[in-house]
């Protein structure tokens, strides 16, 4: 057993490790801001202490894991490094913990969250995997033999890892903060791939999949064309979305997945790739499937009086697209409402005109308050600035929230990735 004492453990990935090694028998303690973040439920449930920060949390005997949102002048990161004792960076830490493991990466632009989960579950179906999600939840299991990790481009602080497989669903332009053009990114997705030690589990639909050249083999997924790994004869059920599996055009098996929306299908597939290459049992696999509940904030569905009421974490267009699709899908006969608070000022002012574009797949639309950040607190428009792109859109506040209400029988999908969820409280306060 060792100690150790996480600097920022509210952090969705530093929130998650904390609870890997707990689980796994070591001590851990953690510090962090005072405010209420989502991802300290599950630390709590766990008995997982949370203190404020403070330089007298530095103390000899714990190993000191820092989050990336801190600097190295940070009041507890720099006592530990005046005192000597050992600090370590969340990635660096994480790139040594998974050697014990086969390991696998889940990166991408877009889907990462969902897919890690999904992962994580199926392959738990059959083989004991631990893993660690980036909505916040993390699970170690003393007798598995792999480990499912979430993979962030930002900053490029995959470049750490050196996994057995990655899954890479998608590659686009996000995080105009740090990455200069989508030339960019593609080159930090290339630096990545090269790091994989088997095989690289691709979407094989995205344009700048062409661009990476490996000397391991990279399986590309898709519906119905020219890829690996393939779903055929697609039917959307009531109680999900069947499709058939083939390999390298030989059928393997018919699967019924308890989602709606092709992501969620190209997810799955990426996850039969892995499951496939690692020889898994695919009978146990397809019983995991039905009984996946999803991860927080990804089309996390609550049925109040006649309201569907949604919260989900989709902040780029892409996003977006992806969630109202599911709705549509899975809620036909119901008009679908769209809250959205776009997240941070530099984001919005560069895909403006595709937020607009995206947001008008809902019937209504409203838009709160930009979302700033640590780094960017104003910018160069508001969110007034994107309702005049979308036909009867409006601007929402939290004093007009009761302005919903008009919208019984249908599905109200609070989206951003700031914080909506006060918005969306409010909203089921009222109507309870």
């Amino acid at each position: 057993m060792k100690k150790y004492h996480f600097i920022g453990i509210k952090g969705a990935g530093m929130s998650a490790l904390a609870q890997v090694l707990f689980d796994l028998g070591h001590e851990v303690q953690g510090s962090d801001i005072t405010s209420e973040v989502f991802t300290e439920y599950q630390l709590k449930e766990k008995g997982i202490k949370i203190l404020p920060f403070s330089a007298e949390n530095i103390v000899e005997g714990y190993t000191y894991i820092a989050g990336n949102a801190f600097n190295d002048d940070h009041i507890e990161i720099k006592k530990a490094y005046d005192k000597g004792y050992p600090v370590i960076r969340y990635h660096e830490f994480l790139s040594n913990f998974m050697e014990d493991y086969t390991s696998i990466a889940v990166t991408g632009s877009h889907g990462k969250t969902s897919t890690t989960g999904l992962l994580s579950h199926v392959m738990n179906g059959d083989k004991e995997t631990t893993y660690l999600i980036g909505d916040g939840t993390g699970v170690g299991k003393n007798n598995a033999d792999y480990f499912a990790f979430e993979s962030c481009e930002y900053r490029r602080h995959f470049l750490a890892y050196h996994p057995d497989y990655a899954i890479i669903t998608n590659i686009d332009f996000d995080h105009p903060d740090y990455f200069e053009d989508i030339h960019d990114v593609v080159s930090a997705f290339k630096s990545m791939a090269k790091q994989v030690k088997k095989a690289v589990i691709a979407y094989g639909g995205d344009q700048y999949i062409e661009d990476i050249s490996l000397d391991i083999p990279i399986y590309t997924y898709g519906i119905e064309g020219d890829y690996t790994v393939e779903a055929r004869n697609v039917e959307v059920l009531d109680e999900g979305t069947r499709f058939e599996l083939y390999i390298k055009n030989e059928y393997i098996d018919e699967f019924l997945i308890p989602m709606f929306g092709n992501h969620l299908i190209l997810n799955s597939l990426s996850v039969l790739a892995v499951c496939y290459l690692e020889g898994l049992d695919f009978e146990n696999i397809k019983s995991a499937f039905l009984t996946y509940g999803g991860v927080k904030r990804r089309f996390s569905e609550t049925k109040l009086k006649n309201y569907i009421i949604v919260d989900d974490y989709a902040h780029h267009p892409k996003e977006i697209e992806a969630t109202l699709e599911t709705a549509r899908k899975k809620y036909k006969n119901r008009k679908v409402v769209a809250v959205f608070q776009p997240h941070t000022f530099s984001r919005t002012e560069k895909f403006l005109d595709e937020f607009a574009h995206s947001l008008k797949e809902a019937d209504k639309v409203y838009i709160v308050d930009i979302f700033g950040s640590a780094r960017e607190s104003s910018g160069n428009l508001s969110s007034e600035d994107l309702v005049k792109l979308i036909p009867e859109a409006e601007l929402l506040t939290e004093t007009k929230i009761k302005d919903l209400d008009q919208h019984e029988d249908s599905v109200i999908i609070f989206m951003g990735a700031g914080d909506i969820q006060k918005y969306e409280k409010r909203f089921t306060e009222l109507i309870s």
